[in-house]
């Protein structure tokens, strides 16, 4: 099984595969590539680095939930990398932050970044996290709806939070049982 990532969509048949069903599933060191790749297609600034990455993986304060796609291909199938979501907890706290969630470009606007961020809030809830919480660039109106219609509340704004000068709305939601 070859791990890649989904780049673009421009064909109408390239556009009906992107609406394939996917998988959320834990990263594995062996995503650690397709991931990378994810950061640069996703992200113009702050993009995490691959030892960031390989560190989540690893970590077991952090839960790094990657969508797959899986496709046929010469031999078998292929997986292909559609999207990926960052949690960190602490030991001490019942609160989980949302440090990263990504939606390659080819797959936004299908719904895919709803279902890390429930896949997202299942995790913190079984790791007994009662509250998710996150920032997101003031510029990143899909990112902003997303957050809202998902029943986030802003609860604040850090100033100058992002390299490129671009503050964060930061928001929070009461994770429920079940």
């Amino acid at each position: 099984m070859v791990l890649s990532l989904e780049r673009r969509v421009s064909t109408r048949s390239e556009r009906v595969a992107a609406r394939m069903p996917v998988e959320i599933r834990p990263a594995r060191l062996a995503d650690l590539d397709a991931l990378v790749s994810l950061e640069h297609a996703a992200f113009t600034t702050d993009r995490a680095e691959r030892r960031a990455i390989r560190h989540a993986i690893r970590s077991v304060s952090m839960t790094l939930l990657v969508a797959v796609a899986r496709e046929p291909a010469e031999g078998g199938e292929v997986e292909i990398l559609v999207g990926a979501a960052t949690t960190e907890r602490r030991r001490t706290s019942r609160v989980a932050r949302l440090s990263s969630l990504a939606v390659a470009p080819a797959r936004a606007g299908l719904g895919l970044g709803r279902k890390l961020l429930q896949a997202a809030e299942a995790d913190a809830r079984a790791h007994g996290c009662e509250r998710l919480r996150l920032e997101v660039r003031a510029d990143n109106g899909g990112g902003i709806r997303l957050y809202e219609r998902g029943g986030y509340a802003r609860i604040g704004t850090k100033p100058d939070y992002y390299e490129d000068g671009m503050e964060a709305w930061c928001y929070e939601k009461a994770l429920a049982d079940g």
